[in-house]
């Protein structure tokens, strides 16, 4: 995946196919979507994909998927979770500590925020900046699919529910991510930013969203 930051045009060609996505989705012409809306949910797509197989492998097994961009593999297709390819995580980390021993949520935490958000993601967080997306909006995509993530692992894992929703929390926290989410009513989650997906249908009803800044959900 490293292609994406070292040849602008990969970029590009995503988030065109995107933007062709999108304007098809709403019976409007490419042209009709913006192409920073299209560069947020290209994002969107690209970290939620790193994040949630990673997020996963530490909430049940305590170890740490290898994501950086030069190792992993991926599919250049649409719709949905792309297919992707990472090296088998290791037993042992770089510091020679048993990870599934030693797996604390706070050590976890902490190596997901080294490894991946200051790895790969900030990676792709600095290559969309230029296409007009602002890093609140981008760092806002990351917490949101942190969130996804650990919302899904409950939801088809029960027993690992509270593990995931404990590890995502702390992993909010991280400066990355702190202060791009609050916690609403519920236990519930909304980012302090939007995503833009919904400027992709302006003359019609907003729609937002569940996690988002405009969904109007009042904080806890």
């Amino acid at each position: 995946m490293n292609e994406l930051v070292e040849d602008p045009g990969v970029l590009m060609d995503r988030v065109a196919a995107v933007r062709s996505r999108l304007a098809a989705a709403a019976g409007q012409a490419p042209d009709g979507v913006e192409m920073r809306v299209a560069a947020s949910v290209t994002h969107l797509g690209l970290v939620a994909r790193l994040v949630s197989p990673a997020l996963a492998v530490a909430v049940t097994s305590g170890e740490l998927l290898k994501v950086d961009l030069d190792s992993t593999r991926w599919q250049r297709v649409l719709g949905g979770a792309f297919p992707l390819s990472v090296p088998q995580p290791a037993d042992v980390d770089a510091g020679g500590h048993d990870a599934a021993a030693e797996a604390t949520p706070q050590r976890l935490v902490c190596l997901l925020a080294s490894r991946v958000l200051e790895g790969p993601v900030r990676d792709l967080v600095e290559t969309t900046v230029p296409l007009s997306v602002s890093r609140q909006v981008l760092w806002g995509n990351v917490a949101s699919a942190v969130n996804g993530a650990a919302s899904v692992i409950a939801a088809r894992q029960p027993a690992w529910a509270d593990r995931s929703r404990v590890i995502a929390s702390l992993l909010l926290d991280q400066p990355p991510l702190r202060g791009t989410s609050v916690a609403v009513a519920a236990g519930g989650f909304r980012r302090r930013s939007c995503c833009l997906i919904y400027r992709t249908a302006p003359n019609t009803a907003r729609a937002v969203c569940g996690d988002c800044v405009l969904s109007g959900e009042p904080p806890s």
